[in-house]
């Protein structure tokens, strides 16, 4: 595809089409459930004071080119990811301390659950114009957006083969042509990993035995409620298995752990449900306790803790949480030191051992006399980093030419905090148009960014694995000088990719 092409992407709309375009997408988005809770600053608690109200989701209007080789090498990685992940321990204090306290009674669930998802962009080196897979980072808890990112490719589908003449159909363009979203399997894939660990969870470890459910433990608030319910509905729907969800804040007023019962089962009261009525929690999904917010009190902390040294099976554990963080991915990623990575992945094929690496931007720790502070104080070379904090969620990063001023800013001492990574250069951009959760419609240049989804299934007793997957994917566009890249933090849109 030549770069004519990709420049003049995606074809021009006239005003009357493009005010039909982003109707019809409001009309799609509501009718098929691609929404989010509107935000306190678009839509006030005054205005909306029982949570009643819901608005489309951020989405493009067109999907985005992305590099067929880089997709698809994503793809091909994503099992292999799920593995290395599986191994990986650090701490960050007191999540560590839960590890310690329930490691010292002594775990009675030693299958672990992992719904991944790892992020990428293409990346153009210096001495190159061939795109290369870069990795952003590995997600191992609160994967989001599964559940909308397949509503978005059905979407951009749905548009792609309206038939010519059509009032929604695309105007023609040499990248529509006879090319339409690869499919995304994400629900299927996701609800299939919490289904097995339900499954090879067993039989109730209660007397009398009680029937048995997944329990998704969630944020006050959560804006992104839908993309979750896919998720549940495709549990219930297609795998029969009872979903509840339960506020984090809740975990202690309506779960317990039965002291006479050494298995420790997970049992679940449904507040709704009548008296007396009883679950056992096979397997708990976290989609919460990933930032220091979700622990507002020392309860908070007792309620991961109860959950951590249950019998139901975590997703994720502790220890598995702790392993996304970024140390661990810097250490991974070192070409320095020993090689962890070809430690972790004893029974991998080197050559793809190699390919895993290549997709490693650069990153360093900030320790004294370290390359990765010299890097971050020199106003010159900070230009070409970002400093990344040891906790998941957007709007956290440290960009640029803000890096020296901010270490300086902070005391020494936490200044291992933080990982420096050099930033990834992505292909020229392309343009697109993004219908915004607020209605406003903006174009302009953009990059984005690919998420795949993976599960597995391992038992951390014996390293057994039960179950390892890849399947669907994610695609977030921003603008391009829009530094932050998150959804839910109101900096990125959903879209879908047409592949080159």
């Amino acid at each position: 595809m030549s770069n004519a092409v990709y420049e003049n992407y995606p074809p021009a709309l006239n005003p009357a089409q493009r005010e039909f375009l982003v109707r019809t997408i409001k009309d799609w988005t509501t009718q098929n459930g691609l929404m989010v809770r509107p935000a306190p600053t678009f839509v006030s608690k005054d205005v909306n004071p029982h949570g009643v109200l819901a608005t489309n989701a951020p989405v493009t209007l067109f999907p985005s080119p992305f590099p067929r080789s880089c997709f698809e090498e994503a793809e091909a990685l994503q099992t292999v990811y799920n593995k290395l992940l599986i191994d990986v321990d650090d701490f960050i204090s007191n999540l560590w301390k839960v590890h310690l306290a329930v490691k010292k009674e002594g775990y009675v669930q030693t299958l672990s659950l992992g719904l991944f998802r790892s992020d990428y962009m293409p990346h153009i080196p210096s001495d190159s114009a061939v795109p290369q897979l870069h990795q952003v980072e590995f997600n191992t808890i609160s994967s989001s957006f599964g559940g909308l990112s397949s509503l978005v490719a059905s979407l951009h589908t749905e548009l792609l083969n309206s038939p010519p003449g059509h009032p929604i159909a695309y105007p023609p363009h040499p990248l529509l042509e006879s090319n339409q979203p690869p499919k995304n399997t994400a629900v299927e894939s996701l609800s299939a990993g919490l289904a097995a660990a339900h499954t090879a969870y067993g039989l109730s470890r209660s007397t009398p035995a009680l029937p048995r459910c997944i329990l998704f433990i969630v944020q006050e608030n959560e804006r992104n409620v839908f993309d979750q319910l896919a998720l549940s509905r495709q549990l219930a729907k297609v795998h029969k298995i009872p979903v509840f969800r339960l506020l984090s804040s809740e975990v202690l007023d309506h779960t317990t752990i039965p002291s006479s019962n050494p298995s420790r089962p997970l049992i679940y009261r449904p507040p709704h449900a009548p008296e007396g009525t009883e679950f056992e929690v096979t397997t708990v999904y976290l989609r919460c306790f990933y930032t220091p917010t979700d622990y507002k009190s020392e309860r908070d902390w007792e309620a991961r803790t109860q959950l951590e040294r249950s019998a139901a099976i975590k997703c994720p554990t502790v220890l598995n949480q702790l392993s996304g963080s970024k140390i661990v991915q810097q250490v991974l990623a070192s070409t320095t030191g020993p090689d962890h990575l070809s430690s972790f992945l004893a029974d991998t094929d080197p050559a793809i051992i190699a390919k895993l690496q290549n997709t490693f931007a650069p990153q360093y720790d900030l320790s004294e006399g370290g390359q990765g502070r010299e890097l971050a104080l020199n106003p010159e070379t900070a230009e070409n980093h970002v400093l990344k904090p040891q906790r998941e969620g957007g709007g956290n990063n440290i960009y640029k030419s803000a890096i020296p001023d901010f270490l300086r800013s902070i005391p020494e001492n936490e200044w291992k905090r933080w990982i420096l990574m050099e930033l990834i250069t992505p292909p020229a951009a392309a343009k697109n148009i993004a219908l915004r959760s607020d209605g406003e419609v903006l174009s302009g240049a953009v990059i984005g960014e690919l998420g795949i989804y993976g599960t597995i299934l391992w038992d951390q007793a014996g390293g057994e694995i039960l179950h390892n997957e890849q399947g669907g994917w994610l695609m977030r566009t921003k603008a391009k000088d829009v530094n932050e890249g998150g959804v839910a933090t109101g900096f990125s849109s959903l879209d879908s990719v047409v592949l080159f």
